[in-house]
């Protein structure tokens, strides 16, 4: 997904109070599972027409496929008494919301039970003030709208995504209920003060459209200081997360983990396998993870792909990030129609007569003996090489009909390539902020 189109440089970075709950002095992680929502739109998520040692958190992420929808969703138990909340996991926007209802008693009758956060329900819900360092941390209304007397004077935000999609309400605390895991022990724990937007008006595509189904808000997993894994990783001692996103297409849907700091056992041997990127640095855009590719390949051959193709310039434009909120990957167009062509070449298959629109290549494999689609890989800084398999970019649209679910991003005036979830499944992806780098594996989703 994308972040805010509008991002002051000049933020200062608020350090939020320790949390006597979440103590850095004792190795233990946090975990949550992933949940997948199944759409395969082959439109651009918002993040490609943008222009411009420590305890730890183990969260289930699952597929939202049974809600029709593209995403990975992570529960979020927020407020007191906890309120249970699906919100998108995004690697490609900062801010934590969530759908707000001001109802109290009989008028939330109304409303579908878990649709929004109640706020007048919970016993620790707070609103930043207005005139509060922690205020001036989101993008705000313009001009923002704050009482002189200062006085009840709330902090309202409006976080604005590309497609003019957007999520506008007050920028607030509460508690989360989450379990803390260690070597030994799980144990319920209580994370005070999370700063999240208590969103009263939601609206565009992006945050309302089928790919959202299910979900009643975003987990905003970027670089930023307001971050999920920002304010957790400063709490735990450790700016590291990572996660595994299991295949959609398998059914019951297994579960995957988000892990906030350094996980267990299992997870720490299974990330001796992982082969290491360096994260590079956009100060124009500092939310996302920005990668760098050296060289694509097509079943081994290199492709005759320009560099500076797959670069961020001296202005912060271009480059390529790795966006969990995002369904399907877009390539910069130059590079795109290299790989496509290249594909056409090589895939040995009769092109889908009805194919979906949207999708560049659809072949037909009804009544192939034996299905082999080109292999995709690409050689990223680091001499870390990723290479899915090729379920990963040769989707199911419809019976017997395969597609290329990778598109073309425009890249002029400021865009940039994105490596999506479904890319990204069946891997182990680290988030490294301490080192600069990311890490992934096909190894130790099973673990999960």
């Amino acid at each position: 997904m994308a972040a805010p189109s509008l991002i002051s440089l000049l933020l200062p970075f608020l350090l939020f109070l320790a949390s006597p709950y979440l103590s850095a002095s004792h190795r233990s992680f946090l975990k949550l599972p992933l949940l997948h929502s199944h759409s395969l739109s082959p439109s651009p998520s918002p993040s490609t027409r943008l222009f411009r040692r420590s305890r730890s958190a183990k969260y289930p992420v699952t597929s939202g496929a049974r809600f029709g929808a593209g995403q990975y969703f992570v529960a979020l138990h927020l407020g007191t008494p906890p309120q249970r909340l699906l919100l998108v996991a995004d690697t490609g926007s900062d801010l934590v919301w969530s759908r707000c209802s001001a109802c109290n008693g009989g008028d939330c009758s109304r409303r579908a039970p878990g649709s929004a956060f109640l706020a007048r329900r919970s016993s620790s819900f707070r609103p930043h003030h207005c005139y509060s360092a922690s205020c001036r941390l989101v993008p705000r209304p313009s001009p923002p709208r704050c009482n002189r007397t200062r006085l009840h004077s709330a902090c309202r935000y409006e976080y604005t995504y590309s497609d003019g999609s957007l999520s506008t309400g007050f920028f607030s605390r509460e508690t989360v209920a989450l379990n803390t895991t260690s070597a030994k022990t799980e144990a319920a724990a209580r994370f005070k003060g999370l700063a999240f937007g208590c969103g009263f008006r939601v609206s565009g595509p992006s945050v309302t459209g089928s790919s959202f189904n299910g979900a009643q808000g975003v987990m905003g997993l970027g670089r930023g200081p307001i971050s999920f894994s920002s304010q957790l990783g400063r709490r735990i001692g450790s700016r590291k997360f990572s996660y595994c996103l299991m295949d959609y297409t398998l059914f019951p849907p297994p579960t995957s983990y988000l892990i906030i700091g350094d996980g267990p056992r299992e997870e720490n041997a299974a990330s001796s396998s992982l082969a290491f990127t360096p994260l590079l640095a956009n100060p124009i855009l500092p939310t996302f993870y920005y990668v760098g590719i050296k060289r694509v390949y097509v079943d081994g051959e290199r492709l005759p792909i320009d560099p500076s193709v797959w670069s961020l310039d001296e202005l912060g434009n271009g480059g390529t990030i790795v966006d969990s909120g995002t369904t399907l990957t877009f390539l910069a167009e130059p590079g795109y129609r290299r790989i496509l062509s290249a594909m056409r070449r090589r895939v040995g298959l009769p092109e889908a007569e009805r194919a979906p629109p949207g999708f560049d290549l659809c072949v037909n494999v009804t009544g192939a003996r034996r299905t082999r689609l080109p292999r995709l890989s690409f050689e990223m800084e680091g001499e870390a090489v990723f290479a899915p398999p090729p379920r990963n970019y040769f989707v199911e649209v419809a019976e017997g009909v395969r597609c290329l679910a990778v598109g073309p991003a425009e890249t002029e005036g400021g865009g940039f390539s994105v490596i999506g979830n479904v890319m990204q499944q069946g891997f182990l992806w680290e988030f490294d902020g301490d080192r600069s780098r990311l890490g992934f594996s096909r190894r130790g989703c099973a673990l999960s």
